[in-house]
């Protein structure tokens, strides 16, 4: 199918969310998550646009999280948005401090098995109300030989 096209996509390039508190949800994506700041845009207020680094990404462009100052008319955030969560994926025994991380911050967390594909999914919260998840692949069991 990919010659067909004559691409396939390789990896995610960006996920990009409109925030109408932008100082708390750069808090929260750079202090509580621990995504590094990668660039802000330069803009009259130099807040208007930041770039969170989660991964090196694929053929130069790094995989990251864009935060965009929402204005006046612009689509909500939270419940009335149409985005449901972004997923960023973690090791599966870091989870368990995870979830203690988010409690003593005061977040909320849920947890959800989805044993059809051998992921689990601690979610929270953003500032704004997205659902955040921090998601892992169940281990593969070790083989004796």
């Amino acid at each position: 199918m990919a010659e067909e096209r004559g691409f396939a996509v390789r990896s995610l390039g960006e996920i990009a969310i409109r925030c109408r508190d932008m100082e708390a949800m750069e808090a929260f994506y750079r202090d509580t998550i621990g995504l590094e700041v990668f660039a802000h845009r330069p803009t009259a207020d130099d807040k208007r646009i930041i770039f969170f680094k989660i991964s090196e990404g694929f053929g130069g462009h790094t995989t990251v999280l864009a935060l965009f100052r929402a204005e006046d008319g612009e689509p909500n955030t939270g419940e009335g948005s149409s985005l449901h969560h972004i997923a960023l994926a973690v090791r599966w025994a870091e989870q368990d401090a995870a979830m203690d991380w988010l409690r003593s911050k005061g977040l909320p967390v849920r947890v959800e098995h989805f044993d059809w594909v051998g992921w689990r999914g601690v979610f929270t919260e953003d500032p704004d109300g997205n659902t955040v998840e921090l998601v892992a692949a169940r281990p593969e069991p070790e083989t004796t030989a």
